[in-house]
């Protein structure tokens, strides 16, 4: 069937023909500059290594060597996209893929450069932030440079495969239509109504076998010509679209083809507007500037790498939790929507003060709320085409619920946004009330979905994640329905939360460390986890006695050079290339680092801070990788290079706990608490939201003291509240464009300078296990590899210097000297020294 309609499609290409020739038809365009975006990445290409080009409507999926997949989303148009190039009077045929030789990304394009002795050609990617879906929603120009006339050949096999779990209708066929310099080929399937088309100016087809041939797999080819003398300065585009409903026959190809040949035209002004809108992007949007230049790019690039996840469907727009090319299925990475990922990511999203996105993900979870207050966990792009509700992926997870009540009300606090609580309170209440319908002993258990693993030897009755959220659902609830004016509601949901906390203090081991799951028969499983973090996120919750628990996960059996294992290596099912049983998540790594904050461990809290800031540059430039091997520092292989809510946990550690920083837009209020490292001196923060209102907030050391200023642009009314201040009341300042705070610092600070990890290695860096200080003693418990020598920071705060002693170390002026024991030794020692003054 698919054969013989791409020989009718032959035949009737004159027709076809004649119809688009009466327009210009395609042409190459004049090139433009790319390069005005100052917040780039450049590095040598790595064939090995992904990248991704995302948006609203569109996708480009690769590797570094420039191979590639197209998606007009949902659906992939073309995979294994590939180049070579064939110079006149030089008998050799150019790889062109093996000559990447680097990449540059910018959040408005991505820039892949093939280097050849003979020619060069640079590929660029970039998304049209356009309102019609499939139509040019992700386009390449390729921009090309020759010492002599040449044919540059782009293969590529034609995929018209719409997002899983949609049906598809078989292996495309291709046929050639010629239109201005070049032409476009329709990619034809087995269903008339679903086809698409790719084209190029410039470019002649490649073989197309006749239908008496024998059927045959081979790539379909565009020839490009290209002649030094005129074509130096012209992209050639590569331009895809897909047949809108009604689009059939030989008329429904002419009208794509006429579309596809207006988007060739206005393919400047889409640039343009696309860089313009990147351009501005960080005009009303926090940034920050510390003395680590690279750590302020890391937190720029992170609320990129979110923005390009935003993702628009016929049913309203949402994040997509990440990207990775597809393969052979239909699944690039996890390009669609997940309930946990858009709700943990929102915290980010809230503190740099996004409330239309925050709004706007919100509503899409809530259109898919099932009527027993349940929130959904997994939804595909394309589930709209199948039953989904009956399939085994909308409710999976039980997590979702609780972290909806939470965000709610992080979302009303920072925003000021009651009018969306009253809109939707009856949803909120519905989604308390499911997990209150679904206890083991007052507490929400996994009956309901799994909490946070997916797969575990014996799976968990009632994870310590699942019951800390618990708690803290409760206690959101309870905030919320005051603000509701529900008091009997708000006082029994603040009781549950009391009940639940108690309870929550019954999973300390004897050990002194928190257990990961209550089994069925109340006995608890013993097995140490990075979970028991979650309790101290929303700043409301705090597990008691947890000194011990802390204090493993800052060591090396937990802590690595690039984050944090889920389970330590001591653990009898710890699996560095396992999903769950001790490979590292930018994510744990984001909630031990608040949890750290949050506790007043900040050197402990910084290195994972840092480390994780630092996966921007590790793989898919820009972006934050899924997962990472406990063991060495590489991504697993089937990490989502480009995951959601990895770059979300740079942001809210970092402005939260970092800066200190929680706005209270209810009560005209800034929580103040910042904890930078010793080695800052000041941090400023444009466009710091506090509801409508936005600041500059400068953090400066002055002496003994941290002085905090909050200037707006016009006067505006705002209480700075001390760390640990209860806030329960409006703020009663009178309006004003200066706003400050002045803070204790402690007489002697310490710090870390360990240098990154390098890729493929194993942990090396030096380990802060615990601070202690009194008014004139400084205790640190360190650990490193036996042999090894570490330097640590110190800082006093004081116009007079005091004089210092060492015990466990040698000054050396602002820095102490730590020396780990000789060569002799294995493995990880422990090391403590003491300041005093």
């Amino acid at each position: 069937m698919r054969l013989t309609a791409a020989v009718l499609l032959l035949s009737l290409s004159p027709a076809l023909h004649a119809q688009s020739s009466t327009q210009t038809g395609l042409t190459t365009i004049p090139s433009f500059p790319l390069d005005a975006n100052p917040l780039v990445i450049r590095k040598d290409a790595m064939a090995n290594k992904p990248f991704s080009v995302t948006g609203e409507r569109g996708a480009i999926l690769g590797q570094q060597d420039g191979t590639f997949e197209l998606w007009l989303l949902p659906v992939k148009i073309l995979h294994e996209a590939h180049l070579t190039a064939k110079l006149k009077d030089y008998d050799a045929v150019i790889d062109l893929n093996a000559h990447a030789s680097s990449i540059e990304v910018r959040p408005d394009h991505t820039t892949i450069t093939y280097a050849h002795a003979a020619i060069t050609v640079k590929q660029h990617m970039f998304i049209p932030h356009t309102s019609e879906p499939g139509l040019a929603t992700a386009v390449v120009l390729f921009e090309i440079h020759a010492s002599r006339p040449a044919e540059i050949t782009l293969s590529f096999a034609p995929s018209m495969e719409q997002q899983w779990p949609a049906p598809n209708f078989g292996r495309p066929g291709a046929s050639w239509t010629p239109s201005g310099t070049g032409g476009a080929y329709t990619l034809e399937t087995d269903n008339p109504d679903f086809y698409g088309m790719v084209a190029m100016p410039n470019a002649q087809h490649g073989p197309i076998p006749p239908y008496q041939e024998r059927p045959v797999t081979t790539p379909v080819e565009f020839h490009l010509s290209y002649d030094p003398a005129k074509d130096d300065h012209s992209f050639y585009p590569l331009l895809c679209g897909l047949a809108k409903k009604g689009e059939t026959g030989v008329a429904g190809r002419a009208a794509l083809l006429a579309r596809l040949t207006s988007a060739n035209q206005h393919l400047v002004h889409d640039y343009q507007t696309v860089s313009q809108d990147w351009d501005h992007f960080f005009d009303h949007r926090l940034t920050v500037s510390t003395p680590d230049k690279r750590f302020d790019e890391a937190l720029r690039w992170a609320e990129v790498s979110i923005e390009e996840s935003k993702v628009s469907t016929a049913g309203g727009a949402g994040l997509a939790g990440g990207w990775y090319t597809s393969g052979d299925s239909a699944r690039p990475g996890f390009g669609w929507f997940f309930g946990r990922d858009t709700l943990w990511t929102l915290y980010a999203v809230n503190s740099f003060g996004d409330f239309a996105m925050s709004k706007q993900a919100l509503d899409f979870l809530l259109a898919h709320q099932r009527a027993d207050g349940k929130m959904m966990h997994e939804y595909s792009q394309t589930a709209a085409q199948v039953d989904w509700e009956h399939m085994p992926y909308l409710y999976a997870s039980a997590d979702s619920t609780p972290l909806f009540v939470m965000q709610i009300e992080d979302y009303v606090r920072s925003s000021g946004d009651i009018a969306y609580l009253k809109q939707h309170w009856d949803n909120v209440k519905r989604a308390y009330q499911f997990t209150r319908s679904h206890t083991t002993q007052g507490v929400y258990d996994n009956s309901q979905g799994t909490g946070w693993v997916e797969e575990w030897p014996k799976m968990p009755h009632q994870e310590i994640y699942l019951a800390a959220l618990d708690q803290q659902s409760a206690a959101s609830f309870s905030r919320l329905a005051g603000l509701m004016g529900e008091t009997d509601a708000a006082q029994e949901a603040g009781k549950t939360a009391a009940d639940i906390a108690a309870k929550l203090a019954a999973y300390r081991g004897e050990d002194g460390v928190y257990r990961f799951n209550r089994q069925q028969d109340g006995s608890y499983e013993n097995v140490p986890s990075i979970f028991p973090a979650v309790a101290w996120w929303s700043g409301h919750l705090a597990l008691p006695q947890a000194d011990t628990t802390f204090a493993q996960w800052a060591g090396h059996t937990f802590s690595t050079d690039w984050g944090i294992r889920s389970v330590p290596t001591s653990a009898t099912i710890y699996d560095p290339v396992s999903y769950h049983h001790g490979s590292v998540w930018p994510l744990y790594s984001g909630w031990t680092s608040m949890a750290e904050y949050r506790t007043g461990r900040p050197v402990q809290a910084f290195s994972n801070l840092r480390n994780t800031a630092e996966l921007t540059w590790l793989q898919d430039a820009g972006a934050i990788t899924e997962v990472v091997s406990g063991e060495f520092f590489a991504p697993l292989g089937r990490s989502s290079s480009h995951q959601l809510w990895s770059s979300a946990m740079v942001l809210a550690p970092a402005i939260r706990g970092l800066f200190g920083l929680e706005a209270d837009a209810l009560h005209h209020t800034l929580q103040v608490a910042p904890q930078m490292p010793a080695a800052w001196d000041k941090t400023t923060l444009q466009h710091v939201m506090v509801g409508s209102d936005s600041f500059e907030v400068a953090i400066e050391r002055v002496g003994a003291e941290l002085q905090v200023r909050a200037t707006s642009p016009g006067p505006s009314t705002l209480c700075l509240a001390k760390p640990g201040q209860t806030v329960s009341k409006d703020c009663t300042e009178r309006p004003s464009t200066q706003h400050t705070l002045r803070l204790p610092l402690p007489a002697v600070e310490i710090g870390t300078q360990e240098a990154p990890a390098s890729e493929g290695n194993r942990t090396s860096q030096m380990k802060v296990i615990d601070v202690r200080s009194d008014s004139h003693t400084l205790t640190v418990q360190l650990e490193a590899p036996a042999g090894s020598a570490h330097r640590l920071f110190v800082r006093q705060n004081a116009a007079r210097q005091r004089t210092l002693s060492a015990e466990g170390g040698t000054i050396e002026g602002n820095e102490v000297l730590v020396k780990f024991g000789d060569a002799s030794g294995t493995g990880y020692v422990s090391k403590t020294v003491t300041l005093r003054w």
